[in-house]
């Protein structure tokens, strides 16, 4: 991951971008590249991804993890770390021997 932000904030500076990659308009741009995901699966037979669609839905995903880089960099958050917590915390909200099966939401249960 250290990589690719090195990557992002290179490409960033050769544009001089980083006075419009406030957090807000970061924040934005993720969930607008993330609903562009979700207009990839819009009318779909079945809810399968069409294959002539695939390297869209890759474009996108990689839209997606650039501004989310980008955003835990300028607000100074590590992902990894986070993404641990938050996995120590869904775990004792979602225990498996209430939820296995179930997509019920922890507090439906």
């Amino acid at each position: 991951m250290k990589k690719d932000i090195k990557k992002i904030i290179e490409f960033q500076k050769e544009r001089d971008w980083k006075q419009f990659h406030l957090p807000k308009n970061l924040a934005i741009s993720l969930t607008l590249e993330a609903s562009e995901i979700l207009e990839i699966f819009q009318w779909t037979k079945d809810n399968k991804l069409p294959k002539n669609k695939v390297k869209h839905l890759q474009e996108e995903i990689a839209d997606v993890y650039y501004y989310l880089l980008l955003l835990a960099h300028e607000t100074g958050i590590d992902i990894k770390k986070s993404f641990e917590r938050k996995m120590k915390i869904n775990s004792k909200k979602y225990p498996v021997t209430k939820f296995k099966g179930c997509s019920k939401k922890y507090n439906e249960k």
